[in-house]
């Protein structure tokens, strides 16, 4: 085990060219590399998997905001315990609402953060997804559209929450730890 997994962590020279230059990039960016590069450099195909998913779903310039987005990643990663997504993400969200309590209360009791009507239905939606998908009805969608959400909105909410549960859990498999760089990012 290392620092920041239970499993064996690639040098950045061990990892294949084409992820060490995304991986670069991102140090070029943040000044740091985040761990879930490395972590899951172990399996190369997989993470290859995992950057094009993330990026389809969190990068987009049309529908939810990338700070809502946001949202719904730390809301649904503390349901999970996943103290990486959380901190991570948590990061993220506070510079992306530029709010540096957001985060921290959406994580801690969403209920009680100070949302917005759209946001707080964004995030009952997505906490029913995760916890509870078996259950989601017609009423729920209708509810969603008549607060203005677009179908294409809703899909993306939905895949937000089920992308991030396979990530949580590979987080909480590995024992990923976040970089101590993003406890004071945004704050």
């Amino acid at each position: 085990m290392t620092d920041i997994s239970r499993f064996p962590v690639p040098s950045l020279d061990e990892i294949p060219d084409d992820l060490r230059e995304i991986i670069l990039a991102v140090q070029e960016r943040t000044g740091f590399i985040p761990n879930v590069f490395l972590v899951l450099a172990h399996r190369p195909a997989e993470l290859r998997a995992f950057i094009a998913m993330h990026d389809a779903l969190m990068d987009k310039k049309e529908g939810l905001t990338k700070a809502e987005r946001e949202m719904i990643v730390v809301a649904t990663s503390a349901l999970n315990d996943c103290l990486y997504c959380v901190v991570a993400h948590g990061a993220i969200l506070r510079i992306r609402a530029k709010d540096p309590l957001l985060a921290d209360q959406l994580a801690i009791n969403y209920k009680k953060a100070p949302l917005n009507e759209r946001e707080r239905l964004m995030i009952e939606f997505a906490i029913k997804t995760a916890v509870d998908s078996g259950a989601l009805d017609d009423e729920d969608f209708t509810r969603m559209r008549e607060a203005g959400f677009s179908n294409d909105e809703i899909w993306d909410i939905g895949a937000i929450t089920a992308f991030f549960a396979y990530s949580n859990r590979m987080a909480n498999l590995t024992s990923m730890m976040p970089n101590p760089e993003f406890y004071g990012m945004g704050r």
